[in-house]
């Protein structure tokens, strides 16, 4: 894709996708609003040239339509106040289209969550727990169908498209992979953000100097995998962490407590473990964790073996033994590429 520095937006309305899943209190205020900023040049940039922004996001992971905990219009003020230009809100992503176009140059529209839409993301909700696998399947079938009128009505909404959400752009949702689909190659780009990170990981992988260590973190190994597997035939030392720990330690025989756990992705991991070996790759793997008796900041905590995690407990990060192992594969390595989180970073 094209930057947006070879664009002119002048009377052009862009959808953008970025990525402003960001924290929220109690009381529905931002703790940390990195993810907004982090958007702005790109979004600035749009503006400045006379264009009108549908801006695009995912908040959380909602299941339900709608879902006030995860309502973007808690941030709609804040977003207008980095912007520096007025911003309106459509309550529904999917039926924008009257506020689409009264939109005036200089003018954004903040689409509610996309998530609230089971297409966004392409997977059915509210199936049974006791579900037959050809219930599944049915309703997998129906979302993706339902989904393609869904990326095709975002898509309508605009001149051209804009991918600026480096966090989400390896799920082939709705709005990222899917909607590009919907514009030719001259209007359909890359904000400052991900051209920023898409360069810095060419950079890494073409200049590479060993040992290369790479560190992936998250909650699920499903998001992982094609990185892991890619990563498993360049690197020296591969370092797993985050969510994706318990999956691990449970497809080893573990006791996870009521850690967060892909119970149909233990073969899987089973399955990385033995390809790192194959590769003749160190795969280092979380020995303890910070665990807790609740999800919250006020929980109870300590530290134990990713083996021996008590019943109502679950892993919240990695623990001290770990953070030491981890570090001495760090300081020996000459190049690192790193994503994703050791542990919880927000509630």
């Amino acid at each position: 894709m094209q930057t947006i520095d070879q664009f002119n937006f002048a009377g052009k309305k862009a959808f953008v996708r970025v990525d402003f899943n960001v924290p929220l209190d109690e009381n529905q205020n931002i703790t940390d609003d990195t993810r907004i900023r982090a958007a702005m040049p790109t979004l600035k940039k749009i503006i400045a040239d006379g264009g009108m922004l549908i801006i695009g996001s995912h908040m959380g992971r909602p299941k339900k339509n709608p879902d006030p905990k995860y309502s973007l219009k808690a941030i709609l003020a804040h977003v207008q106040e980095c912007l520096g230009a007025p911003v309106a809100f459509a309550e529904d992503c999917q039926n924008a289209d009257a506020q689409v176009a009264a939109l005036k140059p200089g003018e954004a529209l903040l689409l509610e969550n996309l998530r609230f839409y089971a297409e966004e993301e392409g997977k059915p909700r509210g199936l049974a727990e006791d579900a037959t696998d050809e219930e599944k399947a049915a309703a997998k079938k129906a979302v993706k169908e339902s989904q393609k009128a869904f990326t095709k009505k975002l898509a309508s909404y605009a001149d051209c498209y804009v991918n600026d959400a480096f966090g989400t752009a390896h799920r082939a949702h709705a709005s990222t992979a899917l909607i590009a689909e919907y514009f030719d190659a001259e209007n359909k780009m890359f904000g400052y953000l991900m051209n920023k990170e898409v360069t810095a990981v060419e950079t890494v992988m073409s200049n590479t100097v060993r040992p290369f260590t790479a560190i992936m973190g998250g909650s699920k190994v499903s998001t992982k995998i094609d990185i892991i597997e890619n990563m498993l035939g360049k690197v020296d030392n591969l370092i797993l962490m985050g969510g994706m720990t318990y999956t691990f330690s449970k497809a080893r025989g573990g006791q996870i407590g009521v850690s967060i756990c892909e119970n149909d992705k233990l073969d899987l991991a089973l399955s990385i473990i033995e390809k790192a070996k194959a590769n003749g790759v160190n795969l280092y793997l979380a020995t303890d964790a910070v665990v807790a008796d609740k999800f919250s900041n006020d929980a109870n905590s300590q530290i134990v073996s990713v083996r021996e995690i008590p019943d109502g407990w679950e892993g919240m990060d990695i623990g001290t033994e770990t953070r030491k192992a981890f570090a001495e594969v760090i300081k020996e390595s000459k190049t690192i590429l790193w994503n994703g989180p050791a542990g919880v970073f927000e509630f």
